[in-house]
């Protein structure tokens, strides 16, 4: 009976896993619904800011602020990459990962020098342990991100490239466009990018002027390009994680039928030994 006693703690086991993936599976659906509400919140102010720094901007605005300015050859970039503070997502952190790793591979192959800036217990783990020098390491994100969270994070950024320490800002983050889709991307945010194509704000009074209201809108610009990567990167990681617990409730009930199977011939076969093994008694008293 030592076989089916094994075959019946394995089940026991998968079972309590199997509870546990699906908890986890209940509880990242719950709180992708609240991400996703966020998102599509989230977008249209990011749209609306977008086009309006487009609309107000001019060619020789770029010599005026520096958050417009374009440096002739890039000698120094930094590297902004948004990971999860937590596992069990699927490929959520890997794929961004390896999409940082990318464009730092790039940027060098290139000459230029690059330092790196991760946020999210999972980046800064594998970076650490490839021995990768980390300029800033965060792991105060949560689950419902701020703009203030977004400010502290891309402020020294944005003060270290207006001063020359940084002639370009990539973000590293996931394009979220629906729980089961979102890619690793990655955007140059600073300096801030320069429409091919100005569309002015004609027909309208401003008051202060164009110039004065873009140069106000600059810095929130950019932070909100932040703001909106926290969010879709939540919303995202989130999704991933619905997807991996629900594989790994499904892949669970499969083990269970199996081992349920193995348990009944387990039994079936030790009840067939002790008829024969009683017949067998039987007869030898006879």
């Amino acid at each position: 009976m030592a076989g089916a006693r094994d075959v019946k703690r394995r089940i026991k086991s998968v079972e309590n896993t199997r509870q546990i993936t699906r908890t986890m599976e209940l509880v990242a659906t719950s709180k992708l619904k609240r991400a996703t509400d966020r998102v599509s919140s989230a977008r249209p102010y990011a749209e609306a800011l977008a086009d309006t720094v487009k609309s107000l901007y001019a060619p020789e605005l770029a010599e005026r602020y520096p958050l417009l300015r374009q440096p002739e050859r890039s000698r120094r970039a930094a590297v902004l990459l948004l990971t999860a503070n937590r596992g069990l997502a699927g490929g959520f952190n890997t794929n961004l990962i390896k999409e940082a790793r990318r464009v730092l591979q790039e940027l060098r192959s290139q000459g230029i020098e690059t330092e790196l800036h991760v946020v999210g217990r999972k980046g800064i783990a594998f970076f650490r342990f490839r021995r990768e020098p980390m300029e800033t390491m965060r792991t105060d994100v949560g689950d419902n991100p701020t703009p203030e969270d977004a400010e502290s994070i891309v402020s020294p950024l944005r003060r270290k490239f207006e001063e020359g320490g940084l002639d370009a800002v990539y973000l590293i983050s996931s394009q979220f466009r629906s729980a089961m889709s979102a890619p690793p991307g990655s955007r140059r945010i600073l300096p801030v990018p320069v429409p091919e194509q100005t569309t002015p704000a004609d027909g309208f009074i401003l008051s202060p002027s164009g110039p004065v209201i873009l140069e106000r809108l600059l810095a929130p610009f950019v932070r909100n390009q932040v703001f909106t990567a926290l969010v879709e990167n939540m919303a995202a990681e989130q999704g991933a994680r619905r997807t991996a617990m629900k594989n790994a409730t499904d892949n669970a009930g499969d083990i269970l039928e199996i081992l349920t199977r193995s348990y009944n011939r387990a039994r079936q076969g030790q009840i067939t030994q002790e008829i024969a093994e009683i017949v067998g008694g039987a007869a030898a008293l006879e």
